[in-house]
């Protein structure tokens, strides 16, 4: 999930461009970026970056059992091939 964090930060920042001779309408816009940037993000089904960290690392193990499987599945097809050729002779 979004850190909650990061949307007072973007707040804040849009919040700050507003020139001050606005009155209240700053807090006013600040409350409504707030809930319009909330809305959008969980729209847009985002995954923090500790979840994007963790998965990158599963991808990581997923591919390294992988790619040692191949190589076993080669060598036991290298094997059967060599026993297969041997029986023929």
């Amino acid at each position: 999930m979004l850190n909650p964090k990061h949307i007072e930060e973007t707040v804040l920042k849009i919040s700050q461009a507003i020139p001050s001779g606005f009155g209240q309408a700053p807090e006013n816009f600040k409350s409504q970026v707030k809930a319009i940037l909330t809305a959008s993000f969980e729209k847009m089904d985002l995954v923090s970056r500790e979840e994007f960290d963790i998965q990158t690392a599963v991808l990581a193990k997923t591919r390294s059992k992988l790619e040692a499987l191949e190589k076993k599945v080669s060598q036991l097809e290298e094997a059967g091939a060599a026993k297969g050729e041997s029986d023929q002779d």
